[in-house]
């Protein structure tokens, strides 16, 4: 970490409400932990006029309540001597003319090679406006790297992503464009590669010869949270299966890529996202989807809304909150194996994970006190914990011959000094380390879209009887016999 260069970090939207709960934090962690050059610089850009002792207020408020403010590790002065604010509404391009003095003045304080990086930590709206203003930015003769950040959602179908990403074009090239999903960033996602890979006993099992089948949940016990006019344009389709489940799901099935580079872990995630069998029809896609809306309920104990009784949505909404399908991969290692997804608000309870099912074992081997066998199965926790569950079965003490299954578990929290980033610091840092692997691409967004666009379409014409679970289960009647406790 110590050879990451200078930079200033330039946060467009640094008043909004994800800097102040994950990158003002993030920032404040790296600085602390002596991961990045101490003469480095942050601009905090509001979209009103703000005094130096407001922000700095605003940054100390945002270390609070969402960080580890401890002054003995990294004073809070220190940090925010870091910090130069400046103001400007993207529909007035001309309030942002002072941005390339401010820029060139502070690289003439660094006076060696350095980096920009722009962080557009703001609504989906204001972003051509925003790349335009970055546009108008002649950068000084020493810049030698410069690059973009950008919050998901990547567009809201094909063709819109298409044109973003045609737009982001003409001022970065694709090396310089960081597409943030921070799922990535979590410990237990990337380990599956190095689960996979690192080790010979799976990789050879990953495959339909051993595999029965693969379940990926992305449960949540929280409503929208004030998020009402953001979900009644997207819902559970446009909000996580288009970007986390689909990016889960690659990480699962890719093949071995021929290194680490970004570039080639991205190659492989992409064949997996061109293997996806598409649904062609009506028929096929009511046979392999189930969408639902929460209905009202009891949530850990406190009785909770209907999604149609929060804020700014309409009171007879058909968004969706709830997705369960199953999903098939066309290729040699995957054929017939069923990838069953879930994701929803207000479920029974919290967790995000991916469960590898293993095909039962013969059973005529152990007569019949083995008919009901437990199968075998790897689970990767991503959250609440971060940890990798095996399940196998052995004989239970005694005189009897009957199997007995045990958990072989691996705790991130059992390990002694390890670094203990969050999903936003690694992301963050693999940004300064110029590390791409973590980040979507162009070509994997838009496939992404391609295989979610005809599910939005169908049911945006369909009536759905919502709501039609209540909330504090596991969403509507199943058509699996998947997804228990």
């Amino acid at each position: 970490m110590s050879s990451i260069s200078p930079f200033i970090f330039v946060i467009f939207g640094g008043d909004g409400n994800l800097s102040k709960k994950k990158l003002i934090p993030a920032l404040y962690t790296l600085f602390k932990l002596q991961g990045l050059n101490e003469k480095s610089i942050i601009l905090f850009h509001s979209l009103n006029p703000l005094e130096k002792i407001e922000m700095n207020n605003f940054i100390k408020n945002s270390l609070e309540s969402f960080g580890t403010l401890q002054e003995e590790q990294y004073p809070l002065d220190r940090f925010l001597n870091k910090f130069i604010n400046f103001s400007g509404d993207f529909n007035s391009p001309e309030n942002f003319t002072h941005l390339n003095n401010l820029l060139c003045n502070i690289q003439d304080t660094l006076k060696e090679k350095w980096q920009i990086i722009f962080y557009l930590s703001i609504p989906p709206e204001f972003i051509l406006p925003c790349l335009k203003i970055i546009e108008k930015i002649k950068y000084c003769e020493n810049n030698e790297d410069k690059k973009l950040v950008i919050e998901k959602p990547f567009g809201n179908n094909l063709a819109s992503a298409k044109f973003l990403n045609k737009e982001l074009s003409k001022f970065f090239s694709e090396k310089e464009i960081y597409r943030i999903d921070h799922y990535l960033g979590k410990e237990t996602v990337q380990n599956i590669l190095f689960f996979r890979f690192g080790n010979s006993i799976f990789e050879p099992l990953w495959s339909r010869e051993y595999v029965d089948h693969v379940e990926i949940t992305i449960s949540e016990t929280i409503g929208i949270e004030k998020r009402g006019l953001f979900y009644e344009k997207n819902g559970i389709l446009k909000d996580i299966i288009q970007n986390h489940a689909l990016q889960l799901l690659a990480l699962v099935a890719m093949e071995y890529p021929p290194n680490f580079q970004s570039d080639s872990i991205r190659d492989e995630k992409i064949k997996v996202f061109k293997s996806i069998k598409r649904f062609l029809t009506p028929e096929q896609i009511d046979e392999n989807i189930i969408l639902g809306q929460y209905d009202s309920g009891i949530v850990q104990g406190e009785r909770v809304l209907s999604y149609r009784e929060e804020e700014n949505v309409e009171s007879h909404s058909n968004t969706p909150t709830f997705f369960g399908g199953k999903f098939e991969i066309e290729s040699w290692r995957w054929s017939g194996v069923p990838f069953y997804i879930r994701a929803g608000k207000r479920l029974k309870k919290k967790v995000t994970e991916i469960a590898i099912f293993f095909k039962n074992p013969p059973l005529n081997l152990f007569g019949k006190s083995c008919s009901q066998i437990a199968p075998n199965k790897i689970i990767f926790s991503i959250q609440p914990e971060e940890k990798i569950e095996i399940f196998v079965n052995m004989k239970y003490p005694g005189d009897k011959n009957y199997p007995h299954p045990i958990k072989l578990t691996f705790d991130y929290s059992s390990l002694e000094n390890r670094l203990n980033l969050t999903a936003y610091e690694r992301l963050i840092l693999d940004i300064f380390k110029g590390d791409q692997s973590l980040f979507a691409r162009q070509d994997g967004i838009e496939l992404m879209w391609d295989i979610i666009d005809p599910l939005v379409s169908h049911f945006s014409n369909k009536f759905l009887d919502f709501p039609n679970y209540s909330s504090g289960t596991w969403g509507p009647k199943q058509r699996w016999n998947l997804y228990e406790d």
